[in-house]
Parts: structure tokens; C-alpha cells; sequence
């Protein structure tokens, strides 16, 4: 059990170490390959992308299946069957492989009827090459999501967030000379495939050698793998969804706009994309154990008590996120995006905010979503965010025309506060069981630590506008100290604390011990 608890810990450290890393590359990095792609071509490459993506759907959900079973296994002691539960998987994505590849050479046959009327010639020749090797990409994906999952189950987190943060940090360093070299976008696909490929090889062997994995190819259970696909259907519909409600925005500006408005909105989604990974970074490590809990029959008032944990620290996280783009993000694009973006960076920064503000609440409860699919409760989820994506899909079209991206974002942010914030919220409390009264309550307790920080980035940006880079610096690192302050004063409580000192207790001489937990209706913040 300590090791388990000691791999959640390094995993989050991890996590946030990658994420760090991809901010201070996307800080670096991303504004060079802004130049030398062009506004034009980049709109292209998030464009393709947009539209290749729609093929990782056909993983039908089954990695957040395989969790499940396997845990159920896991409970049983079933060793047998953990290994014809592994067979059956990796056979299942090796034929989703070939099926992807084979869907992949049809989106590359139609590349002109897909992208005429918005991309010119030359564009449409660029991304037919780009789709290539992205579908090539992808299809490489699905037997690494097998491995993958087989090391998450093991709670084998230092392993894999290390694997990732190597990626992450070896992207740039093998792009760049390509991009210098006049490779371009292609470039790009490149370097990802072969590292795609690396951390496939490097899991096999890992399952292999250090977790003694077994898999038996024969003799599947039938009975089990309807089961299997009963239950991914609805995972499956809202994998669908929710790539729509994240790529359709880009299909439609390229269609109705062009590629330039296309790249505009991609420098606002990325940072939103950047705010959703900070998320999982936390809420991903706990998704064995709420399998493991509900598999062991654990009691909701447990469910909700690591849900609202989770969802406390994730807030906290985001808050800092968010505020401090509210406040200085406008700045920052403007001297990130470069000069071509110069007279659309505010576009870019509202489309983020758009974007980023209505997600907050969806993800601070994302842990709810392991809940659901490990109680088997996912229906609802899906049949919701299918809605959600048909009212932006309706909305953005309506709007794009007249307000571009601007409109297609707000579109969405209107879409996921009705579906997410709302009718998810209902569903937790009333069918799931979770203590949501009791979660958001925890939540609005820190709203006190905000105030502070809250007023002086007004202060600033009303009486001091950020126009330079020495005051964007300046401003931003006096925030900084002052968000941190305010919520150490009047946030966190005793658990939270715990966590921030418990690296140092072994420097310290009797240091205080964390409180453990806190219970619904036991508040002890």
C-alpha cells in the first residue's frame, strides 16, 4: 500500500514536471515554429490534425474498459484471466490498428473534397502529405494504449511519467534542426511517429522484463467480451463527442474562413489544451484506485470523499492558471505569436478564455468520471455530451460567419456550461450518489484566498496596463507571491498543507503530521 501511495506522489511530481516542461517548450519553442511554418501552413497542420484525430476514436473506449475488468480480476485473484484479458485486448487494438490505417487511406484519397473551398492548392497538397503520416502516427497509438494501460493498472507511474516527460522533452530537440533543415510540418510528424514508436517498444519490453505480464491468445470469453463491448459503447459515443466539441470548431473555420483563421484559433486552444493537462495530471494516478474501491464494494461516502481531495487540489492549480492568464495572458500572446499575429493576438486571448473559463468546472470533477465508468453510470455522461456537441456543432456554424472564431469558442464554452456545469452536476448528486452539496461547498471555501490576488491584477491591469516585457515580468512574479500567500493563509487546510510540507519532513524536526482526510459532513478544513 506505501508503494502504491509513493508511486500517486512521484506520479503527480512527474506529471507536473512534464507540464512544465511543455510550458516552458510551448514558451520557447512554439514561437520559432510559429515562424518558420508561416501563419498559413500552421493553420494547415492543426487543421489535418483536427480532422485525423476523429480516427482515435476507433479505440471504442476499451483502454478505460480494460481498467475495469482488470480490476474486477484483480479482486478475484484471477490470474488466468488477467492473462486472456491481456490477449484479448492487444488483439483487439492490433485490428483496430489495421482498421485505422485502412480509414486513414480513405480520408488521404479525399483530401481534396475535404479541405476545398478553404485551403488553396498548395495547401491541400501540404495537407495530404501531413495526413499520411499522421494516420501512420495514430495507428501506431493503439497498441502502445495497451501497454500503457497495463503499467497505469500496476500503479507503475514512475516508469511511465518518466517515459512521457523524455518524449516531451526530446520533441523539440530532434524537430528543430529538421524544421531549420526546410523539412517544415512534415518534420513534425515525423519526430512524433518515431517517438510514438520508441515508447512503444520501450513498454513492451518494461510489461515484458519487469512486470512479468502473461498473455494468453486462445480461448477468449465471450460472454466477457460482450460484456466488454455493452460497456464501451457509451465510452465510444463520448470519445465521438467530445473530439467534436474540440476539433469541429477548426473543420468549420477552415471550411467557412481559411487556413489563417484556423491558426489564430489554434494559438487559443493550445493554451486551453495546456489547462486541461494540468488537470489530468492529478486525477489520472487515482484512477486505479476508484476501480480498486468500487471493485472492493467501497462505500460512497469514501467515492466522495477522494473525489472532493482530488478536486480541492485541482482547483487550486487551475485558479492559478486561469486568474493569471485573465490577468497577463494578453501580453504574452502578443510577444509569443509574433509579429504576423500581431494584429490577432487578442483574438487568440479570447478564444482561451472562451475556452478555458466554462472548463474549469468539468475538470476540478474529472475524478467523477472514473466513478462513473467503474460503477458502469457512463450512459447518462455520453448521451449529454452528445447534446452538448450537436448545440455546438449548430451554434458555431451559426456564428462563424459573422463572428469567426470568436464565435465558434463562445459557442462551445455556452455548450459545455449548460451540459457540464448543470445536468453533470445533477446527475452526481441524484443518480451517482456523490455528496455534491458537500463538494462544492469544500470548493467555494476557497474563494477567500482569491480576493487578494484577485485584486491586484486588476489593479494592475486597470491602472498599469502590462506593455512591456519588464512589467509582465515584474507583475507576474508579485502575483505569483501573492497567490501563493493567500492560499497557504486562507485555503488550504490541514490535509493540504500536509501535502506542501511532507517532501521537507525529514529536514524538519518534529514536524507536524497531516491530517489525514476529511469526511462529508465532517468538515475539517
Amino acid at each position: 500500500m506505501n508503494a502504491r501511495v509513493s508511486q500517486r506522489k512521484a506520479g503527480v511530481v512527474l506529471s507536473y514536471t512534464t507540464m512544465a516542461a511543455q510550458s516552458v517548450i510551448a514558451i520557447a519553442y512554439t514561437p520559432v515554429m510559429l515562424r518558420l511554418l508561416g501563419k498559413s501552413e500552421y493553420g494547415v497542420y492543426n487543421l489535418v490534425y483536427s480532422v485525423v484525430s476523429y480516427l482515435g476514436v476507433l479505440s471504442f473506449g476499451f483502454d478505460s474498459a480494460y481498467i475495469r475488468f482488470y480490476s474486477r480480476l484483480q479482486a478475484k485473484k484471477d490470474v488466468t484471466g488477467m492473462a486472456r484479458l491481456n490477449g484479448m485486448f492487444l488483439t483487439l487494438f492490433t485490428l483496430i490498428s489495421i482498421l485505422a490505417l485502412s480509414a486513414g487511406s480513405v480520408l488521404v484519397k479525399n483530401a481534396d473534397s475535404l479541405f476545398s473551398g478553404g485551403l488553396t492548392d498548395g495547401e491541400i497538397k501540404i495537407a495530404a502529405v501531413l495526413m499520411k503520416l499522421m494516420v501512420f502516427n495514430i495507428a501506431v497509438t493503439f497498441p502502445t494504449s495497451v501497454f500503457d494501460s497495463i503499467v497505469m493498472i500496476h500503479e507503475q507511474y514512475i516508469f511511465q511519467k518518466t517515459v512521457n516527460l523524455l518524449r516531451t522533452v526530446l520533441n523539440p530537440f530532434l524537430a528543430l534542426p529538421l524544421l531549420l533543415m526546410g523539412y517544415r510540418s512534415i518534420s513534425l510528424v515525423v519526430v512524433t511517429t518515431a517517438l510514438n514508436v520508441a515508447g512503444l517498444l520501450i513498454n513492451i519490453w518494461f510489461c515484458l522484463s519487469k512486470l512479468k505480464t502473461q498473455f494468453i491468445f486462445s480461448r477468449f470469453h465471450l460472454a466477457l467480451l460482450r460484456e466488454i463491448w455493452i460497456f464501451s459503447a457509451y465510452l465510444f459515443l463520448n470519445m465521438v463527442t467530445e473530439q467534436a466539441n474540440w476539433s469541429v470548431d477548426k473543420i468549420i473555420l477552415g471550411k467557412m474562413k481559411g487556413s489563417s483563421d484556423v491558426a489564430v484559433y489554434s494559438i487559443g486552444s493550445q493554451f486551453n489544451t495546456i489547462y486541461l493537462s494540468f488537470s489530468t495530471a492529478i486525477s489520472s494516478v487515482f484512477v486505479p484506485k476508484v476501480n480498486r474501491m468500487v471493485a472492493e464494494h467501497g462505500d460512497i461516502k469514501s467515492l466522495t470523499n477522494l473525489f472532493t481531495k482530488v478536486g480541492r487540489i485541482q482547483f487550486f492549480v487551475l485558479s492559478f492558471i486561469l486568474t493569471g492568464f485573465a490577468f497577463f495572458g494578453g501580453y504574452f500572446i502578443k510577444g509569443w505569436a509574433g509579429r504576423e499575429y500581431a494584429g490577432t493576438y487578442l483574438t487568440a486571448y479570447h478564444i482561451a478564455l472562451l475556452l478555458m473559463v466554462p472548463v474549469t468546472i468539468p475538470l476540478i470533477q474529472n475524478l467523477g468520471i472514473e466513478i462513473q465508468i467503474a460503477k458502469n453510470m457512463h450512459k447518462f455522461r455520453s448521451i449529454v455530451y452528445a447534446l452538448i456537441a450537436a448545440a455546438n456543432l449548430t451554434a458555431s456554424i451559426l456564428l462563424c460567419p459573422s463572428l469567426g472564431g470568436v464565435g465558434c469558442a463562445a459557442a462551445t464554452a455556452a455548450s459545455i456550461t449548460l451540459g457540464s456545469g448543470f445536468l453533470m452536476n445533477w446527475y452526481y448528486q441524484s443518480r451517482v450518489g456523490l455528496d455534491i452539496h458537500f463538494f462544492w461547498k469544500q470548493i467555494l471555501k476557497t474563494f477567500p484566498a482569491l480576493i487578494l490576488p484577485a485584486a491586484f491584477g486588476f489593479c494592475v491591469t486597470r491602472f498599469f496596463p502590462v506593455d512591456s516585457a519588464a512589467r509582465f515580468l515584474g507583475f507576474g512574479l508579485l502575483y505569483s507571491v501573492l497567490f501563493f500567500f493567500s492560499v497557504w493563509k486562507f485555503g488550504l487546510n490541514a490535509y493540504e498543507k500536509g501535502l506542501v510540507l511532507q517532501p521537507f519532513q525529514k529536514f524538519v524536526k518534529n514536524p507536524a503530521r497531516p491530517q489525514k482526510t476529511f469526511l462529508p459532513g465532517k468538515d475539517k478544513s
